[in-house]
């Protein structure tokens, strides 16, 4: 890419794809576009059409999706897999219509099998059943890895595909129902601190910015303290307990978006489709490979920790002196999802932000 390039960046304004934009102005690059949900709706594919033959970008990232929580993924599973393919089958294709010199498509690590061995290699895809709860989600994102590579195959275009782990940073969704859970942990806790001290000004103001199904900062004390004890946050005497769903006991990894970001843009710069069949025919030693198949990277760091212990570093940051208590009747999800990162850092990078570090740094962006 050079820096004049023209850059389309598809959900620049979430936490994927805020990060991006910055990174590309960090490193210089001048010509970046993007466009609002409201502006474009990105499920039409007259309206996308129409915007690449305006607007023409040489590159495209693809972060624009559907996201959300176990929650949310066990809620609304029928827009999680029809909003998904839509975006992407329409970015794709246009991409593809519209001469794109190079496309990168966003993934999650939840592709991956339930009872995958770890960690977790780009090769151990399609190699069993799903999670259920994200099952619908995980299809539309291993249809976006399929259709980049069946483009690359049949038309010759140089889409490539990452598979992040767990991202947090800023810009993140903090909606107590529909939120992953580094920023669900953030805020629970945060608005248990605010209780336990009995802040009611930095409640009213954390619902004013932040409304909790519809009801925000104007609302009277009875009702913010029942919205509060429907999501686990409440106050018996002088002490406060703040519920969290599970056993605790699943293993996560965490990416902070800056991370993620400059590892997107470092193999929008350095590696190509073709590098990537390459270092498939190496892993195999099969020279003649004729199955094209698990090109997508991993993106993450290859170490993981408990919820539990994530939780802890939380309430460390946050500085809540109350009660953690564990709902057991609730699901964990899939026990482990740890990612082999050995085709990254063998491509030449490797991230740089530590996970205390990357808490502090947006608990610290979240009280601003």
């Amino acid at each position: 890419m050079q820096k004049n390039s023209k850059i389309y960046v598809a959900g620049h304004l979430g936490l994927v794809g805020s990060a991006l934009v910055r990174n590309l102005k960090k490193k210089g690059y001048t010509d970046i576009v993007g466009k609002s949900i409201e502006e474009l709706d990105l499920s039409d594919f007259t309206l996308v059409d129409g915007y690449f033959q305006k607007e023409k970008p040489e590159y495209v990232i693809l972060a624009a999706a559907k996201v959300g929580g176990i929650v949310a993924n066990t809620t609304y599973r029928a827009q999680f897999i029809f909003e998904n393919l839509q975006i992407q089958n329409n970015i794709i294709h246009n991409a593809y219509k519209h001469g794109v010199k190079k496309l990168l498509f966003l993934g999650s690590s939840c592709i991956y099998p339930k009872e995958c061995p770890q960690p977790i290699k780009e090769e151990y895809l399609l190699t069993g059943p799903l999670e259920y709860t994200n099952e619908p989600y995980a299809i539309a994102k291993i249809a976006g890895i399929k259709s980049s590579e069946s483009y690359n195959l049949q038309y010759n275009t140089n889409f490539i595909s990452v598979m992040p782990t767990n991202l947090y940073g800023p810009n993140d969704n903090y909606d107590l129902e529909k939120s992953h859970v580094l920023p669900a942990l953030i805020r629970k806790m945060h608005l248990g601190k605010c209780l336990m001290n009995n802040n009611r000004g930095a409640i009213r103001k954390d619902f004013e910015r932040r409304p909790v199904e519809g009801l925000d900062g104007k609302a009277g004390d009875k009702e913010i303290n029942e919205k509060l004890a429907k999501y686990g946050i409440l106050k018996n005497g002088r002490s406060v307990a703040v519920t969290l769903w599970g056993t605790g006991s699943p293993r996560r990894e965490f990416l902070h978006s800056d991370d993620m970001a400059d590892a997107c843009v470092y193999l929008m710069e350095n590696v190509d489709f073709k590098d990537l069949i390459e270092q498939r025919r190496k892993e195999t030693g099969n020279i003649a490979l004729k199955e094209i198949r698990n090109t997508h990277i991993n993106i993450g760091t290859g170490k993981d920790l408990t919820i539990r212990e994530l939780a802890g570093k939380v309430q460390s940051v946050v500085d809540f002196n109350g009660e953690l208590v564990w709902d057991t009747t609730k699901p964990d999800g899939t026990m482990q999802k740890l990612l082999n990162v050995d085709k990254l850092h063998s491509l030449g990078w490797k991230e740089s932000i530590s996970l205390d570090e990357g808490i502090a740094k947006i608990y610290a962006d979240y009280c601003e």
